[in-house]
């Protein structure tokens, strides 16, 4: 990012300080993720010990993903609450709908919000950004009707402008992959279980040991196929003959019965292009209202 583009950046960021200032107190639903992480340290630094964090515990939310919040906020000095929020309990979520993030988010949002004012913070905040615009995210509704603010996304933060202000900030997480819940994983209408979701992050995390940065194992065939995904960078890795012994036995012992090799790569919402919405369109081909 050049220099011209770092001012821009810089403005926007003084732009979320007010919008926070203004707020009084907030709790950040906070995930550890890189949108998140920054949201936390701006809220922080502009409200200090006015700014708590809010975390939910469930099982589409990976241990090493919860590891990694609790140390930044630890690190940091932050407060930090939980909340357990296991999606499976929702009605028809494990059927795996079109609008599954709503039901998640509403019913996480929901339990935040209730923490937020126990504790005696004035807003709920969370840290979607103007990028998230465009793409299908039914969870953004819910964060719609709760009331809950957006200001990332408000003081229009792009996804690489808070990952070069991350950096600026020397935030441990400028170029941490992009997360999505485990949930995300399986196919609209394919059922979704406590023993899949385990599967699937054991998957992972093996891959991640790997040496593999940006990953993302699709479930298909009701468990029985694997599709992976990494970055075109990770391609000669993932080839390698030992490489490929290592995955095809390990992903065999979880319980696949066949792995591909994704050869389009890592990319957000894959899931989503097979849901097909009005006008025979896909929803990576209609942007979200």
């Amino acid at each position: 990012m050049n220099e011209s583009d770092m001012e821009t950046a810089r403005s926007k960021r003084s732009e979320l300080a007010r919008r926070l200032g203004d707020m009084g107190s907030v709790a950040v639903a906070f995930s550890g993720g890189v949108d998140s992480t920054f949201l936390m340290s701006q809220s922080q630094k502009v409200l200090g010990e006015r700014a708590a964090a809010v975390t939910g515990r469930s099982l589409s939310f990976p241990p090493r993903e919860l590891r990694a919040a609790m140390d930044f906020t630890s690190r940091r000095g932050i407060r930090h609450i939980f909340v357990d929020s296991e999606e499976l309990e929702l009605p028809g979520f494990s059927d795996n709908p079109p609008d599954r993030c709503y039901l998640c988010k509403r019913e996480l949002f929901g339990k935040i919000k209730t923490v937020a004012r126990e504790n005696g913070y004035e807003h709920v905040i969370e840290a979607s950004n103007k990028d998230d615009e465009g793409d299908y995210r039914p969870g953004l509704a819910a964060v719609r009707e709760l009331g809950v603010l957006s200001p990332l996304r408000d003081a229009g933060l792009t996804k690489d402008e808070i990952r070069a202000l991350s950096k600026e900030e020397n935030l441990p997480t400028w170029d941490k992959p992009s997360f999505a819940c485990l949930a995300s994983r399986f196919p609209y209408g394919e059922r979704i279980t406590p023993e899949e979701l385990r599967k699937l992050d054991r998957a992972e995390e093996f891959l991640l040991s790997l040496g593999f940065r940006q990953v993302r194992v699709r479930l298909h065939e009701k468990g029985k196929l694997a599709r992976v995904e990494v970055e075109e960078s990770d391609f000669p890795l993932l080839l390698e003959p030992a490489t490929r012994k290592l995955v095809g036995t390990e992903f065999g012992n979880l319980g696949f019965a066949y792995t591909a090799f994704d050869l389009a790569g890592y990319k957000t919402g894959s899931m989503n292009l097979t849901l097909p919405v009005a006008g025979g369109k896909t929803p990576r081909e209609t942007p979200s209202a």
